[in-house]
C-alpha cells in the first residue's frame, strides 16, 4: 500500500511539477514591469493567426486509470500553451468521456493560457466506460453554443483523446458532429494489440468517426508517456484553418460578387433598392478575414470597383459600404463588366479555399456581347446568377447563367420585386455550394 502511494505521490507531484513549469514559461512571457499588476490577469490577444474554438474531449474512464489520466492532462495542458490561447487567439475548452459525459468548462470561461492551464489542473477522474460516442455527440450538440462562447466564423474541432479503444459506437457521433459543422479530430494513444483487437466492436471506427478519412483528422501516440515531442505537430495541425474541412458551409466560405447596373433607366430610387436587395443576401453569410467575402462592381460603359474581397472583414463594414455606394448613371455594357469583374475582382482570389460567386444586377438590354465574358467567368470558376428588372432580356439573363440556367436566372418586372428573391438566390448559392463538395 505504502509503495502505491508513494508512486501515485510521485506521480502527482511530477504532473504538478510539470504544469508549474510550464505556468512559469507562459508568465515570464509576459513584460516585466518591476511591480506586480494589480488587475489579478491581464488579458492577451493571443495567436491570432490560430482560428479555432477547440473542445478537448479526453478520456475519464477506468480503462485509462488515474496515472495515466494525469499524464493525458499534462498533455492537454502543454497543447493549450502552445495553441497561443487569447482573446483574439484560439479559445478552448474541455469535456470529460466517462460513463457520463461532463462538460468541465466552455470556451467563454477562461481566455487566458494560464486559467486553462489551472482548470486542467483541477480536473477531477470520473470513471466508468469509456462511452466515447456519447460523450462526442453530446458535446458537438451542446459545446459549441454562442452563449456558451463559440465564435461566428471561427472553425470548431473536437480533438477526441482515445485510450485503447471506444466502448460505444463512435460512427454515429461523428455523422452528428458533421452535420453540426464540427472538424473531429482522434488522437488515439496506445492503440489495440493483436489479441485485443477481439474486443474493439469496430476497427475502422477512427476512419468513421473523423471530420474526413483523409488521415489528416487522426493523429497516433505509442504512449503517454514521452509525449512533448507530439505537441507541436498536433498545435499545427489544430491552426490549419484552411484544412479544417467541416467546418466548411455555404454561410461561411463563399466568395459573393455584386455587378450592379448604374445605367440611367435605373434612377436614383431603384438603385437603393439594388442596393438593399444585396444588403439583405449578404447579411444571410458569416463575413470574416477566414469566412466568407464580399465585393462589389458598379458598371455603366464604365467599370467601378466599389470594394474587393479584402477591403472590409466584418458584416457591419460590408454592409456601411454598400449603403455608401454612389449611383453613377450612363450606358450599359454588361459584357465588359463581366470581363473586368472576373480579371480584377475574382482574379487575386481565384486560388482560395472559398467559392466563388457572381450576381448580376441589370435592368435592360446590354450594347455588348455579354455571352462570351459569361462563358469566360463560368470557366474561370465562377458560378453566375443573373437578376432581371423591368427591360431586361430574358436571352441575355439566361446567356449569362450558369447551368441549369433556368435555376441561375431571376427576373421582376419591378425594382420593388428584388426583396421576395433574396431567399431563393442564398438558397441557390447553398445548393450550388452543396453540389460542388459532393
Amino acid at each position: 500500500v505504502l509503495s502505491r502511494w508513494a508512486s501515485s505521490f510521485s506521480v502527482t507531484r511530477t504532473n504538478n511539477l510539470v504544469l508549474e513549469a510550464v505556468g512559469r514559461s507562459v508568465s515570464t512571457a509576459r513584460p516585466a514591469t518591476g511591480k506586480r499588476p494589480k488587475k489579478p490577469l491581464e488579458k492577451k490577444a493571443g495567436n491570432k493567426d490560430c482560428k479555432a474554438d477547440i473542445a478537448f474531449l479526453i478520456d475519464g474512464s477506468y480503462n485509462i486509470g488515474q496515472r495515466r489520466f494525469n499524464l493525458q492532462k499534462n498533455f492537454v495542458g502543454k497543447v493549450a500553451v502552445m495553441l497561443g490561447i487569447g482573446t483574439e487567439g484560439p479559445h478552448v475548452g474541455v469535456v470529460q468521456a466517462s460513463e457520463h459525459p461532463k462538460i468541465e468548462f466552455y470556451l467563454k470561461n477562461f481566455t487566458a493560457a494560464k486559467e486553462v492551464l489551472f482548470a486542467i489542473k483541477e480536473l477531477g477522474f470520473r470513471g466508468g466506460n469509456s462511452n466515447t460516442g456519447k460523450a462526442l455527440k453530446h458535446a458537438a450538440q451542446k459545446f459549441f453554443s454562442m452563449e456558451n462562447g463559440a465564435r461566428k466564423g471561427i472553425p470548431k474541432i473536437i480533438v477526441v483523446f482515445l485510450d485503447g479503444w471506444p466502448s460505444d459506437d463512435l460512427e454515429e457521433a461523428g455523422i452528428v458532429a458533421r452535420e453540426f459543422g464540427v472538424n473531429v479530430f482522434i488522437v488515439s494513444v496506445a492503440k489495440p494489440t493483436t489479441e485485443e483487437l477481439g474486443m474493439v466492436q469496430d476497427i475502422g471506427f477512427i476512419d468513421k468517426a473523423v471530420c474526413r478519412n483523409n488521415g489528416f483528422f487522426s493523429y497516433q501516440m505509442p504512449s503517454w508517456f514521452g509525449t512533448t515531442k507530439y505537441v507541436k505537430p498536433l498545435v499545427q495541425k489544430l491552426c490549419s484553418h484552411e484544412q479544417m474541412l467541416c467546418s466548411k458551409t455555404c454561410y461561411n466560405s463563399v466568395n459573393i460578387g455584386f455587378l450592379i447596373d448604374g445605367s440611367s433607366s435605373v434612377g436614383e430610387s431603384n438603385f437603393r433598392l439594388m442596393l438593399e436587395f444585396i444588403s439583405n443576401v449578404a447579411k444571410a453569410f458569416e463575413i470574416s478575414d477566414i469566412g466568407s467575402k464580399i465585393a462589389t462592381v458598379q458598371f455603366t460603359y464604365d467599370q467601378r470597383t466599389e470594394f474587393s474581397f479584402t477591403d472590409y472583414t466584418t458584416k457591419e463594414k460590408v454592409l456601411s459600404a454598400i449603403r455608401n455606394i454612389r449611383y453613377m448613371s450612363g450606358g450599359t455594357a454588361t459584357g465588359d463588366a463581366i470581363s473586368f469583374t472576373t480579371r480584377n475582382v475574382f482574379g487575386p482570389v481565384k486560388d482560395g479555399a472559398n467559392k466563388n460567386f457572381l450576381v448580376i444586377l441589370t435592368d435592360g438590354q446590354s450594347y455588348d456581347d455579354v455571352r462570351g465574358p459569361a462563358v469566360a467567368a463560368q470557366k474561370a470558376g465562377i458560378t453566375v446568377f443573373s437578376v432581371g428588372v423591368a427591360w431586361a432580356p430574358l436571352d441575355d439573363l439566361k446567356d449569362m447563367a450558369s447551368e441549369p440556367r433556368e435555376s441561375h436566372t431571376f427576373f421582376t418586372r419591378e425594382f420593388t420585386g428584388l426583396e421576395h428573391m433574396v431567399p431563393d438566390v442564398i438558397r441557390g448559392i447553398c445548393k450550388d455550394f452543396l453540389d460542388s463538395k459532393q
